[in-house]
């Protein structure tokens, strides 16, 4: 009794190194109990929880791998059904669409002008903020875009990366260059859905596609007048400030307009070519 005594005290007072195996067997039958429940060994239930779970990893890949298919290759495989364009992915062709149907629908909250793209808005907005993120290190002009800062910038370098392989013309940027290489080809991809007549720019037809829907949405701030382009509408406000830019080498008369001075070099006789010069 005494023995037993001293041994039942020897198991309550254990070094303090001594490892404790009394738990061993608890912690090994509930690892042992998630291996039957998964490998469905205990029964039906644990077999129906197990089919659910290849059922939902089946599934995630199948998700994964149809994103990563949508993922843009380089390769041009989205072909645009009116004009023939094609574009690496399908976000790219719904924007490019949009040119052709008119549709805009990402609204300006302060002011109700419509774009085709969000990243279009947000540069507008900016407009209202006064908020101009990009400035230009040489004159300190600032820009909504980067794109925007990096196209002034050459005005400064005299840089003009983009060749026409036929002619040798250059230019600022890559999509002057494309509408450039329109007159050589005479593409004009964009077509009006409602008369058909065919534009090689897209804004030309979108100022063309106003005339069907009367939409003005360039208005001077001095006398309210209403105008298709904003083109037509800095020329207007040229009868306010009196700015006459076009100057005939002729005799010197200024117009508001590259158009008015192009009329007036008619009056003139003794030459076939007239030099606009602005000043």
């Amino acid at each position: 009794m005494t023995a037993g005594r001293v041994l039942q005290g020897n198991q309550t007072q254990r070094h303090p190194n001594q490892r404790d195996n009394t738990t061993a067997p608890t912690v090994k039958r509930v690892f042992a109990g998630e291996r039957r429940g998964y490998h469905g060994s205990s029964g039906e239930p644990q077999q129906q929880h197990h089919d659910a779970d290849e059922a939902e990893k089946s599934l995630s890949i199948s998700e994964f791998l149809k994103k990563h298919q949508q993922r843009p290759t380089g390769k041009k495989s989205h072909c645009c059904s009116d004009c023939g364009k094609r574009f690496t992915s399908s976000a790219g062709i719904t924007i490019h669409q949009r040119i052709h149907t008119g549709e805009k629908p990402y609204c300006c909250d302060q002011c109700g002008k419509r774009y085709l793209t969000c990243s279009s808005l947000t540069k507008h907005q900016r407009t209202h903020t006064g908020e101009n993120l990009f400035s230009c290190s040489d004159c300190g002009k600032s820009f909504v875009s980067s794109g925007c800062l990096e196209s002034h910038q050459r005005t400064h370098t005299g840089e003009k990366p983009y060749r026409c392989d036929q002619c040798g013309n250059r230019y600022v940027t890559s999509s002057s260059l494309t509408k450039h290489q329109r007159t050589h080809t005479g593409e004009k991809p964009y077509n009006c859905k409602q008369c058909g007549k065919t534009f090689s720019q897209s804004f030309s037809l979108i100022s063309h596609q106003r005339t069907h829907t009367g939409e003005k949405p360039y208005s001077c701030d001095q006398c309210g007048k209403s105008f298709v382009t904003s083109s037509s509408l800095t020329i207007h406000q040229r009868t306010h400030t009196g700015e006459k830019p076009y100057s005939c080498d002729q005799c010197d008369k200024r117009y508001s307009s590259k158009r008015s001075l192009i009329k007036h070099q008619k009056i003139h006789t003794g030459r076939s070519c007239f030099t606009i010069s602005m000043k």
